[in-house]
């Protein structure tokens, strides 16, 4: 007997419980979401939105990528909460700087996901997890960067531009009716990079609430991990959730 996946359904998953050590000496929490028997077909590190707007790693489409994307894709899922940053998982040491000295956290991200040595590597960044991402992920390893909702508020244009010496490509997923940074004002401030291709989300908002929102964004995190178009399963066998 099939059913309905919806938002709080957790598809299979095999969970570890990390801890990312920064190179100025802090600890984030953090936790692996995997396939339950099968070595990952790609990894997804992700970085959360803004935590003085209460974004952390269990904000729920990260959540929700945890909860579905070992099972229905085979694609290991890492969250952490940066710096300062609480939420059910625990807190991690030192303090919010404004996408400054996260610097540190990205790279110990990125690090984590390169140890775990699945076929490809993607960055994911949410609100401001795409600044994350835009100003530090440019890094030797990533296959490729997902950016949804980006604000581009902590990223300056000549970072972005930055990006165009890069072979890495870039896909931005940007809500239609989004708060901060909408479909045509995005593609000209992401003109400066060659390889970013900006999607526009018909009705689409910031914060990607209802499951109608929730596959758009995660069908696309899974195309950009396994390198081709997917379209996630709607249903799974009740059996195997026993």
């Amino acid at each position: 007997m099939t059913v309905e996946i919806r938002s709080n359904t957790e598809l299979p998953v095999r969970r570890e419980a990390l801890t990312l050590r920064t190179s100025d000496g802090l600890s984030l929490v953090a936790e692996w979401a995997l396939p339950v028997s099968k070595s990952p077909a790609a990894a997804v590190v992700t970085f959360h939105p803004l935590p003085t707007a209460g974004g952390f790693m269990d904000s729920h489409l990260l959540r929700k990528a945890s909860n579905r994307l070992p099972a229905l894709a085979e694609i290991a899922v890492l969250r952490f909460n940066t710096r300062g940053t609480s939420s059910p998982h625990g807190t991690s040491e030192g303090s919010f700087d404004e996408a400054g000295a996260e610097r540190a956290d990205v790279h110990a991200a990125i690090d984590a996901g390169l140890a775990l040595g699945a076929p490809r590597l993607v960055l994911l960044g949410w609100s401001f997890g795409t600044d994350l991402v835009l100003k530090f992920g440019r890094q030797c390893g990533v296959d490729a960067v997902l950016l949804l909702s980006p604000p581009l508020r902590y990223t300056t244009q000549e970072e972005l531009a930055d990006w165009a010496g890069s072979p890495i490509p870039m896909t931005a997923l940007v809500p239609e009716l989004d708060d901060f940074l909408r479909p045509e004002e995005a593609r000209r401030r992401f003109s400066v990079v060659p390889q970013a291709e900006v999607v526009g989300v018909e009705e689409g908002k910031h914060l990607w609430v209802g499951e109608k929102y929730v596959k758009r964004a995660l069908d696309e995190v899974a195309s950009v991990a396994l390198g081709r178009a997917v379209h996630l399963p709607t249903e799974w066998n009740e059996e195997e959730l026993s």
